[in-house]
Parts: C-alpha cells; structure tokens; sequence
C-alpha cells in the first residue's frame, strides 16, 4: 500500500517533484529524465512510472526556460526507443517462460496479447499512448518473436511520436494559467485520457464474452 501512495503522490505533485530536481541537479536533471523514461518502458517491472504525465511536466518546464525543449525531445526519444529495444530482447530470450514468472503479472501480458491480436505490428505504436500496455508491448513481441526488424520500424516512430506529441503539449500548454492552477486536475485528466483505449477494449471483451454467453 505505501508503495502505491507514494506513486500516486509523485503522479500528482509531479511539478512539485520536478521543480525540486531542476534546482537540485541543474543539468543532471537531462540525466535523472532519460532513466525515467527508459526505466518506464525498458523494464516489465516499472509500468507504474510516470512516462506521458512527465513528458507534459518536462514540456511545461521547458517553455519557463528551465530546460530545452528540443533536447529533453531529442534525448527521451532516444531513452524510449532504447527502452523498448532493451524490453523487446529480454521477452526474446525468455520467451514463454516469461509466464511462469510470479513477479509479471499475467493478466498483463494476457492483455497486451489481445492488443497485438487486434492490432497486429500498428500494436507497437498505439502502445505507446496507453500505460502499463506501453511497457508490457514489447515484452510481449519478444516473447512472440515478432521480427526484430518489423518491431523496430514501429517502436522508433512510435518512440519519437509518443514524446513529441507529449513533451510539445506541455511545452504549449502547461504554462496557461488554469493549467498551472489546476496541474494536478490536468494531470489526471492526462493519465484517464491514455488509459481510455485500454478501457473501451476491456468494455468491448466484456460485450463480446456476455454475448457468446448467450
């Protein structure tokens, strides 16, 4: 249970928490955004990291002067593509004994199969837009033995695309006065947003199953 407080208290004082970084580590702070990132997609473990919600924070940031917004663009580019790339061979050399791994829930991994299934390759990049499946996605082409070459054509747009997007809307956005006042409501509003594919798809299993019950 602390450890999920702690992650909803670092989603939403995420300004806050930045803020703290910038002034302690100065540039280091390009250093301790590029692990994040790279942790978040690169580890089946960390799904609970902040990806789209921080991209926005760094954005914000860097439209106050705190950062450069083409670096922070240019360099969790390369944290996410690496990332996912990191992710992709550990599901490859584990292959299906990835499921008898007590720490990776299965219910995840049953999940992000059912995404490739309807999906098929498109499943990389919208993965990227959606928590949990985003990190969960490559784990599962690995194992899948989806060829690396097909997988890394989507996770390099999809890693550019997934951090411009985001780090831009912060960039553009962030500092508008009822979004500095309302940081928190709007990082919220953020996190329903990117989970709202993972929720509709979750409705329509649900109606399919009741229907086929039928």
């Amino acid at each position: 249970m602390e450890i999920i407080k702690n992650a909803i208290d670092l989603f939403l004082h995420l300004d806050e928490y930045l803020q703290t970084i910038i002034t302690t580590y100065g540039a280091w702070t390009y250093g301790i955004l590029f692990a994040v990132i790279f942790v978040e997609t690169g580890l089946v473990v960390m799904p609970f990291l902040p990806g789209d919600s921080l991209l926005f924070a760094a954005g914000t940031f860097a439209a106050l002067g705190s950062l450069n917004v083409w670096s922070i663009i240019a360099l969790l580019a390369v944290a996410a593509v690496l990332g996912d790339a990191v992710n992709y061979s550990i599901g490859h050399y584990l292959g299906d004994r990835a499921y008898n791994i007590k720490w990776i829930k299965k219910e995840y991994l049953d999940k992000t199969h059912a995404f490739f299934e309807k999906h098929g390759g498109k499943a990389i990049f919208l993965a990227r837009f959606v928590p949990i499946v985003r990190t969960f996605a490559p784990f599962v082409a690995g194992i899948g033995r989806m060829s690396y070459t097909y997988f890394a054509t989507y996770n390099i747009v999809g890693g550019i695309s997934w951090v411009f997007v985001f780090t831009l809307l912060g960039y553009f956005f962030g500092n508008i006065p009822f979004v500095k006042k309302n940081f928190e409501l709007v990082i919220i509003v953020i996190i329903l947003v990117s989970v709202l594919p993972m929720i509709f798809e979750w409705w329509k299993h649900r109606q399919e199953a009741a229907h086929v019950a039928k």
